[in-house]
């Protein structure tokens, strides 16, 4: 019924689910802001689910996972380094081209190793731990209290905490550290900072290895703090929706994160009115509830994207004047 609609659920939800984009859309901050095109985010974060699933699987233990996906997404960086940076390849098609390979790879391996149809074993008690503010039996008798404490603020996993803690650190790694400089300078006039004595391709490499670790931080999020699981395909489009929450915030990081929540919030709230029977309307298909995300998308991108504007150098090779 309509009553079981409730907006504090759907902002546990929103806290619970924005860290998958949050992670994502920091690291294309991080290339795009050195003038690399990142496309790659979703082959990158179904790589990286994968292999955090199957060591923290192997180990019973979930650091050990985000470690192993850390080094296989900061090896796929390396390559779309080599390709961008050093050969001066097409950044678009070697994006896609990881986002296929990655679909397509991370299936058959599921299917090797675990013979579950392209998902691995449950991770069960090797998930992440929620942590809990101390004296529950106090303030968990209260219920505002309780929500704020046990369920809003409390009761979520380390890379929860992790995710939002960024945002304010990354906002004064890009605009008050001596790399911020250096990478908005890069990615705004390369020869103008390589006259400056700044390091174009050395630049471009630590931003890509940032992003890497970070969005290999989305796809353990996916699968060993969300899912439980590996499965085929289960960024289900977040890597480009993180894409889209950084042209939404106009490549900055407090700006993004409001975007990332925002798609945050529609995602809980298209899981929210499931099977919901609303006043006059009754109730709405599953089919266009979950199209809700992806309308928003559209709706952003057409009325940011005119307005946005990115860095000047983005997607364009950079040639060392001799």
């Amino acid at each position: 019924m309509f009553d079981d609609f409730q907006f504090s659920t759907i902002l546990v939800a929103t806290i619970r689910s924005a860290p998958v984009l949050l992670f994502a859309a920091f690291a294309g901050v991080f290339a795009e802001r050195s003038g690399i095109i990142d496309l790659a985010l979703e082959g990158k974060m179904l790589a990286s689910a994968f292999v955090a699933a199957a060591c923290t699987y192997a180990t019973q233990n979930p650091y050990i996972g985000v470690a192993a996906g850390m080094l296989v997404s900061c090896c796929i960086v390396l390559l779309q380094g080599y390709v961008a940076i050093n050969q001066k390849g097409n950044q678009l098609v070697f994006g896609i081209a990881i986002n296929i390979a990655m679909s397509g790879l991370t299936f058959v391996l599921a299917q090797y190793f675990f013979q579950l149809g392209g998902r691995s074993p449950d991770l069960g008690a090797a998930r992440f731990a929620v942590w809990n503010f101390p004296f529950a039996d106090w303030w968990s008798t209260i219920p505002a209290l309780n929500w704020l404490l046990g369920k809003f603020l409390g009761g979520h996993t380390v890379l929860v905490y992790l995710a939002f803690a960024l945002i304010p650190c990354l906002h004064w790694l890009i605009y008050h550290s001596r790399f911020g400089l250096r990478l908005r300078a890069v990615g705004e006039n390369p020869h103008a900072a390589d006259a400056a004595g700044i390091n174009v391709a050395q630049t471009r490499y630590l931003a890509l290895l940032c992003g890497g670790v970070l969005c290999s931080l989305s796809g353990a999020y996916l699968a060993v703090v969300q899912s439980g699981f590996f499965l085929r395909d289960m960024s289900a489009g977040n890597g480009f929706l993180a894409l889209t929450a950084m042209v939404f915030g106009n490549w900055r990081p407090l700006q993004t994160a409001l975007g990332c929540l925002m798609f945050g919030f529609f995602a809980a709230l298209q899981i929210q009115m499931e099977g919901v029977a609303f006043p006059v309307i009754g109730q709405i298909p599953g089919s266009l509830i979950q199209m809700l995300p992806f309308v928003v998308t559209v709706v952003v991108l057409a009325g940011v994207m005119a307005k946005s504007v990115g860095p000047k150098a983005l997607g364009v090779p950079f040639v060392k004047s001799r």
